[in-house]
């Protein structure tokens, strides 16, 4: 008898009725709408045609998630990136471009794939993302690397989820990587701003 007066208690509190809290939860919506969608990549081809690796400057804005390659005060390419995640997160501040790759290998960044070779998770680092179950951990090269720091801070072509998922690095697109990569060189500044 008490059990069955608990489990009536229970149903009552537990199981969803008329005016209960489930009726007012919203539904879920897919991620896809929960990520803001990035502007295209501008380039303004007169400005661009003057950019020299000796008159040059990057900007990276963090809030924003923008990349700007600037010719003195005018913009030749304004570009959408994504910056370190929260457990990563790309520090701010001022820097130059120490060494530039065209194709660069590290040993943290990558892809898992399951046994046939088929990625499971692409774009990962191993410093930052655990591997999911059954996978093995295969390099890929990072294509117009751009490091500026002995940490591994650089920027790169990589992929562009729509908000921060990379590895304290920032990643651009890959359409838009080898024209920066052209004309910046070694020594080149580069500001990250929050």
């Amino acid at each position: 008898m008490v059990r069955s007066v608990c489990w009536c208690l229970a149903a009552a509190f537990w199981l969803p009725g008329p005016g209960r809290a489930q009726d007012a939860a919203p539904a879920l919506r897919p991620p896809a709408e929960l990520v803001a969608a990035q502007d295209p990549p501008k380039v303004v081809p007169r400005v661009l045609d003057l950019a020299t690796p000796e008159n040059t400057r990057i900007i990276v804005s963090l809030a924003r998630q923008r990349v700007y390659l600037r010719v003195g005060d005018e913009v030749a390419i304004d570009a959408p990136v994504s910056s370190g995640k929260r457990r990563a997160q790309t520090p701010a501040g001022d820097y130059v471009i120490v060494e530039k790759s065209a194709t660069h290998s590290s040993n943290r960044h990558g892809d898992f794939v399951d046994r046939e070779g088929r990625p499971v998770r692409q774009g990962v680092s191993t410093r930052v993302d655990p591997a999911p179950s059954g996978t093995v951990f295969v390099v890929v090269p990072l294509q117009y690397h751009l490091r500026l720091d002995d940490a591994g801070l650089a920027l790169h072509a990589g992929r562009l989820p729509g908000y921060p998922a990379a590895d304290t690095g920032v990643r651009l697109p890959a359409d838009i990587a080898p024209l920066i990569y052209q004309r910046v060189k070694t020594g080149t500044p580069v500001t990250i701003e929050e």
